[in-house]
């Protein structure tokens, strides 16, 4: 079985309708894919359907926005959890809601020095979708400003730019417990992704596993190779599952469905775990 748990549409910052995901998961010969949106669950239903059209199963899931105490950012991984679930829906919403206003704030300082306006970004927003800074690199696309979303986070959208602006998230150990209260299965997303920004400390680590960590994504593009010995060192030590993605957003990112996957036996024990929801098969 080919098995890629994390991939994006439209609904936060992927270029592809959630039907579309599928299709193109069917076409790169996946047999299960799992929709993993920011901060939402909206993609859910549509992605359910396509899913028995196209014969690809899908595992409903998303990717929680966090935030350390000392600012760095994190990914939390949820799968299979209760998308109606009060306390972790309350989380989501507020980070959704604060990525919305932090995302007009930094359009205000970008519009100081380029042929940028909130209408020019929101133009590239499906409506209700998670708003980021995807979006504020697609709009600076097409003003001509940067070749591709690529080379916008590299340069004005870097975390170390005086554009950039954080927004709230949830501690990550927070988060964890509210996947599980949820009857998800939270992975901690491409934990040693250093090229997106200050990667987390042991202290962090151990939070989250104390908290009900269930596993880590470690053949991940953006995981270079001694940091995916750590974890999976780390994994062995705490008897976590190790998980493979593409991390897919259409042709917002290079990333391929289906370059990084995750074993049948691993999918089994999220399946085993998880009690929010249930993954859907054609």
């Amino acid at each position: 079985m080919r098995i890629d748990l994390h991939a994006h549409s439209n609904v936060s910052d992927g270029t592809e309708k959630p039907a579309d995901v599928m299709a193109s998961a069917a076409r790169a010969g996946l047999d299960v894919v799992a929709l993993t949106d920011h901060d939402s669950t909206d993609g859910w239903a549509e992605a359910s359907s396509a899913a028995i059209d196209v014969g690809v199963a899908l595992v409903p899931g998303m990717e929680v926005s966090c935030r350390t105490a000392e600012g760095i950012s994190v990914h939390l991984l949820s799968y299979l959890h209760d998308p109606a679930h009060p306390g972790l829906l309350e989380e989501i919403t507020k980070a959704k809601q604060a990525r919305h206003t932090r995302a007009e704030r930094m359009v205000t300082l970008l519009a100081e020095d380029y042929p940028l306006t909130w209408d020019d970004v929101i133009h590239h927003v499906a409506p209700g979708a998670t708003l980021g800074r995807p979006h504020i690199a697609d709009a600076l696309v097409a003003a001509g400003v940067v070749e591709d979303r690529s080379e916008a986070f590299a340069s004005i959208l870097t975390s170390r730019s005086r554009y950039f602006i954080p927004h709230y998230a949830p501690n990550p150990a927070v988060a964890v417990e509210l996947v599980c209260a949820a009857g998800g299965v939270p992975v901690f997303a491409h934990p040693v992704a250093s090229s997106r920004g200050r990667i987390v400390g042991e202290r962090v680590y151990r939070d989250m596993i104390d908290a009900g960590l269930a596993g880590l994504e470690v053949d991940h593009r953006d995981n270079p190779e001694e940091g995916r010995s750590f974890l999976r060192r780390l994994a062995a030590e705490n008897n976590l599952l190790i998980t493979g993605s593409s991390d897919y957003h259409g042709t917002g990112k290079p990333n391929l469905l289906g370059e990084n996957l995750t074993a049948p036996d691993v999918l089994a024990r999220i399946e085993e775990l998880g009690s929010g929801t249930a993954v859907v098969r054609p």
